[in-house]
């Protein structure tokens, strides 16, 4: 059986109405598994999000030792 060259995947033509299905059923699924999983997803965004000591919409424009 002869190997398919990797450099240039198969196209797929789809109609407007088939490509609209899939990416409305793709969407009720993310939507289905956020509402399921939503604790942990938030969890995971906590965890990897930095935490302040001041404010973050603050600007900090000075350091705390700076002398005028």
């Amino acid at each position: 059986m002869p190997r398919r060259s990797q450099d240039n995947p198969p196209e797929y033509d789809l109609s407007d109405e088939a490509a609209a299905y899939i990416a409305d059923a793709l969407m009720e699924l993310a939507l289905q598994f956020e509402s399921t999983h939503y604790v942990e997803i938030r969890r995971h965004y906590d965890s990897i999000t930095p935490h302040y000591d001041y404010e973050p919409w603050q600007l900090d424009l000075f350091d705390e030792d700076q002398t005028f």
